[in-house]
């Protein structure tokens, strides 16, 4: 029987630290999808730290879940979860429950606890000067091992960051995600707590209930809606509003990379300084940036009454 302190601190409090743990692994898939390559030292760091944190949060709910309930001493125990170790969490884990992962993913857990642990302070260290970066040098090291791929220069450890690479890291961080969740679910089922709902369109729901580990079914609705308003754009109020808005005369790039420069914002900032470059020349620049922020805001013009306009004049 789980007493009233137990269930606020496994329920609640656990449930809110599931939720951070979810939106640390979106977070680093998402930082994963907008990698052209392995090339920048930053950007492995950000998928990196990440995907520990959030995997690290993970086991610990896990942890706490299937071994408090026979510890003897809540402070030792407490002071037990002050780490960084996902293998050693994985093994107090596998000594309660059956879990079984491939060699694959204990590699990529190894990957983050070495990250983690020590890799992420390295810069730090005067003598990090006599070798290459760490965090970008193992994760090349270990997608190119798992996939096979030979590097096309290997002095700079140059991996481009392809669809078969970024199918084969949310595979991975995908199957050691749900096989903790899953645990988790077992677990709150047992003690009769409800620590595993996620919070609708929370980006933990996205991991943990539709268990979506890229970014696909985003890009085709963005596209999809897109291609519906470039071809059945209602002759409505917001039509009427966009009427009365002078475009700029953007004519640096092609139309397919304006359309790109929209759909992949953290792509390629060129579009936006010219864009920036013609702000320049327009006053008063205020007015326009209003009536710019409404277009795709939660305004329903066909609510607003006349005196509603004034605010964009």
């Amino acid at each position: 029987m789980i007493d009233e302190r137990d269930f606020f601190w496994k329920n609640f409090r656990l449930g809110t630290e599931l939720q951070i743990s979810g939106t640390f692994i979106y977070n680093g898939i998402y930082s994963l999808d907008n990698m052209e390559s392995f090339h920048n030292v930053e950007e492995c760091f950000e998928f990196l730290y990440n995907i520990s944190v959030g995997i690290e949060r993970l086991q610990k709910i896990l942890v706490i879940l299937v071994e408090h309930d026979e510890i003897l001493s809540q402070e030792e125990f407490e002071k037990s979860l002050i780490t960084h170790n996902h293998l050693d969490l994985l093994k107090r884990i596998k000594l309660k429950r059956q879990i079984n992962f491939g060699k694959t993913h204990t590699k990529f857990l190894a990957l983050l606890d070495n990250f983690y642990k020590t890799v992420r302070y390295e810069r730090f260290n005067i003598s990090s000067v006599y070798k290459p970066s760490q965090e970008k040098e193992k994760l090349v090291d270990f997608i190119s091992c798992e996939l096979n791929i030979e590097l096309k220069e290997e002095l700079n450890k140059f991996l481009e960051n392809s669809d078969r690479v970024k199918t084969f890291i949310g595979k991975a961080i995908k199957t050691i995600t749900i096989s903790f969740f899953d645990l988790i679910r077992v677990e709150t089922s047992r003690l009769g707590i409800f620590t595993h709902e996620i919070r609708y369109s929370s980006k933990a729901f996205k991991i943990f209930t539709e268990q979506e580990f890229d970014f696909i079914n985003e890009k085709l609705m963005q596209r999809e809606v897109f291609l519906h308003l470039l071809k059945n754009f209602p002759n409505d109020e917001l039509k009427k509003f966009i009427d009365n808005i002078n475009p700029l005369q953007l004519e640096q790039y092609h139309t397919n990379n304006y359309i790109e420069s929209m759909m992949n914002i953290h792509k390629n900032s060129s579009v936006k300084d010219e864009i920036l470059q013609l702000y320049d020349n327009i006053r008063p620049i205020n007015e326009r940036i209003t009536e710019i922020m409404a277009i795709g805001s939660d305004i329903n013009f066909d609510d607003l009454i006349d005196e509603d306009y004034d605010e964009f004049e």
